[in-house]
């Protein structure tokens, strides 16, 4: 599998507060984003896959919603995670 649990724990140790932070935004994110680009990928490879493009679909919007939340809560830190992901050109 792709995202197995010794990669999550380096996601969110990466980007959370420790390995255990599973919670917070930052985390999150940047896991939606590391499942984003795996989907895409995969849609590159099957086109008519429509549910996994919905699925897709439905990640690319959790997550713009926790960057909504992020930067209305805390604005470094909603540039930080930006700047670290690469999320904008």
């Amino acid at each position: 599998m792709y995202l197995d649990a010794a990669k999550k724990q380096e996601i969110f140790s990466k980007y959370g507060k420790s390995n255990t932070d599973t919670g917070s935004a930052e985390a999150q994110i940047a896991l939606f984003s590391y499942r984003i680009t795996h989907l895409t990928e995969h849609m590159k490879l099957n086109r008519k896959d429509y549910s996994t493009e919905r699925a897709l679909t439905m990640l690319v919007g959790k997550r713009r919603a926790l960057l909504d939340y992020l930067k209305a809560k805390d604005i470094t830190r909603y540039r930080d995670i930006i700047k670290e992901l690469g999320l904008r050109k």
